[in-house]
């Protein structure tokens, strides 16, 4: 199994998602306001429980290519939103994703936070050099989201997903693994230099299909 270790900031830590977390992902999935600016359409909720069983065998794949994770509040054991990365199949690039925290969940305004423990899991572990996120462009205060995550600002993607009825543009955002690096926290520099991580599988081991972000 591919499975990530758990991955804790001043606010939130991560971990992989377990069959108890169906409740959150499905409230997250079928809600009208949380999925309205993902790049999937809101499901039903067939749909979700199908999507979180696809979800929770992402371990078993080899190479495994895509991690969703569950944010939970600091000294709390319990999933109040998602943050995903995916490696790409060329180069050593990758994409934060699926970003979503549930409206009564403690670690509001923080969720820049998880995309920065998975940054630093990916320049580290994985070896990566390059993370992009991305955000609907009409969605703007997620710009102050991707700051805070030490992304920086690249370019705006014409079209890329359709949901609701209409095509909607991305505006981008990269770190490049020496500048983010020189500017992590100290639990930042733990996860970098792999402090009771296991040992990475290398780089043919790391590929992934290339998506456009989609957080909330």
């Amino acid at each position: 199994m591919n499975h990530l270790p758990e991955l804790h900031g001043e606010h939130l830590w991560l971990r992989e998602l377990r069959a108890t977390d169906l409740a959150p992902f499905e409230r997250i999935h079928t809600h009208p306001v949380l999925t309205r600016y993902l790049g999937i359409d809101r499901m039903d909720a067939r749909q979700a429980q199908d999507a979180f069983a696809q979800h929770l065998a992402q371990p078993y794949s080899h190479p495994r290519r895509k991690h969703t994770l569950a944010i939970c509040p600091h000294g709390q054991d319990v999933m109040v939103g998602t943050m995903g990365l995916l490696v790409e199949e060329y180069g050593r690039n990758a994409m934060l994703t699926s970003l979503v925290l549930l409206p009564d969940a403690p670690v509001r305004g923080h969720g820049h936070e998880a995309g920065r423990l998975l940054m630093a899991y990916g320049f580290g572990h994985l070896g990566l050099h390059r993370i992009w996120a991305g955000h609907r462009a009409d969605h703007t205060r997620m710009r102050a989201v991707m700051l805070a995550a030490g992304l920086h600002p690249e370019a705006t993607l014409r079209e890329l997903f359709h949901t609701q009825g209409r095509w909607h543009d991305v505006t981008t955002y990269a770190a490049l693994a020496p500048a983010w690096i020189s500017r992590a926290t100290p639990a930042e520099q733990a996860i970098l230099r792999g402090a009771g991580l296991p040992s990475p599988a290398g780089p043919s081991d790391a590929p992934a299909q290339s998506a456009y972000v989609t957080t909330s």
